[in-house]
């Protein structure tokens, strides 16, 4: 991969990124990718580290960052592949609604798998809206500028904010953030239906209909900072920015939180805001690293994740499920699947915490992926969706 960044410099130089790629971006997609496999892989789901789990309900942890993170890394993706002087070109919103729908069909072919019983489908995923996400920003990328996107960005969280506090939610009678009783529930159990939800939730979705709108938020961050990024001014003055940005984007969040809290479920206004400064601050610091000060140590490894993250993401949640349709007979008779034979078998024996050897693992399944995906990396496979 060719960065098109000088790799080492005394002080602060203009930087050419108006084409090609950031290898800060390719690292922090993949760091993002990596988390994400970590999290939604843990050898047993009844013993997790805190961090590594989702907030109940209002609040958040460094696992509720992830999802947003990657929809920020979308919009600023967005702005590299569209930016460019073909992004105009004619069939290009052809292409774009092409690879939505495939992200949206990939994800629901996650959620047929292995049943494919159309009657209790699940509908929304996290695939679904990483496509609808893709979508509504590259569209409004290509017809708006900035200036339009920011004032998009303000009317979409002040909008939401405002929905869902003020508007008396149809049966209840009031407005409310409770998980069964909020608007965005409403809308999901009369759109979308129960029976096709998210089911440990059964009567909402934590990508939903209403929540997507917000959704959209963290994508258009992700714009601006791309475009900010792409822009001639000097290194010092993006970075110095940035952090800026992040910094009040993050303290904006916090305080709105007050009002409107921060609910990665319901994709609050208030944590569109902290995820979003902080991603800024994630990416300006990998930014000045790895494309400024010239720091590979350990980046490469994330870069494979990076690259090809569609495809470990949709892969990773595939083949545990194919693994687990493999019965294992054990000593007492019982079957279990394939990938729960494994951990029993192999990982639980060393460690005597089982919040550990649940760590443990999820770490080794993240470690499976960097041997394939360093492979891929090393031999230039990209499979682009």
């Amino acid at each position: 991969m060719q960065s098109f960044v000088s790799t080492s410099t005394a002080k602060f130089q203009s930087i050419p990124v108006a084409s090609g790629r950031l290898l800060s971006l390719d690292f922090f997609r993949g760091l993002t990718v990596a988390a994400m496999i970590l999290v939604n892989n843990p050898g047993d789901w009844g013993h997790i580290y805190a961090p590594l789990e989702h907030a109940p309900w209002h609040g958040w942890t460094p696992t509720d960052l992830i999802f947003p993170f990657f929809l920020f890394i979308v919009g600023v993706s967005i702005t590299f592949a569209l930016g460019r002087p073909d992004g105009a070109r004619e069939g290009v919103i052809i292409k774009i609604v092409k690879r939505s729908a495939t992200l949206f069909l990939l994800g629901l072919f996650l959620n047929f798998f292995p049943r494919f019983d159309i009657s209790i489908v699940r509908i929304p995923g996290v695939l679904q809206r990483i496509a609808l996400v893709y979508l509504a920003c590259s569209l409004i990328f290509l017809k708006t500028t900035p200036r339009q996107q920011i004032t998009l960005l303000v009317i979409l969280l002040i909008g939401y904010c405002l929905l869902l506090t003020v508007i008396p939610v149809p049966g209840v009678g009031y407005a409310n953030l409770e998980p069964e009783t909020n608007l965005a529930a409403w809308f999901d159990r009369t759109f979308i239906t129960p029976a096709h939800v998210y089911k440990p939730a059964k009567v909402w979705d934590p990508e939903g209909l209403l929540s997507t709108l917000p959704a959209i938020g963290t994508g258009l961050l992700g714009l601006l900072t791309g475009t900010w990024l792409r822009s001639n001014r000097s290194a010092a003055e993006k970075i110095a920015w940035l952090f800026t940005a992040g910094c009040l984007s993050t303290l904006a969040g916090l305080i709105w939180n007050g009002f409107f809290p921060i609910n990665k479920a319901l994709w609050t206004s208030s944590f569109v805001l902290v995820a979003g400064g902080l991603a800024m601050l994630g990416l300006a610091l990998s930014y000045w690293l790895i494309d400024v000060k010239g720091y590979r140590r350990g980046v490469l490894p994330f870069v494979a994740f990076g690259v090809n993250a569609i495809t470990v993401f949709f892969l990773s949640g595939l083949i545990p499920r194919i693994m687990n349709m493999i019965h294992v007979a054990q000593a007492d008779g019982t079957e279990v699947g394939l990938k729960e034979y494994l951990y029993r078998s192999f990982i639980v024996p060393l460690f005597g915490n089982p919040v550990n050897a649940s760590l443990a693992g999820a770490l080794t399944f993240v470690l499976i992926w960097f041997g394939i995906l360093w492979w891929m990396y090393r031999k230039n496979v990209i499979i682009k969706v």
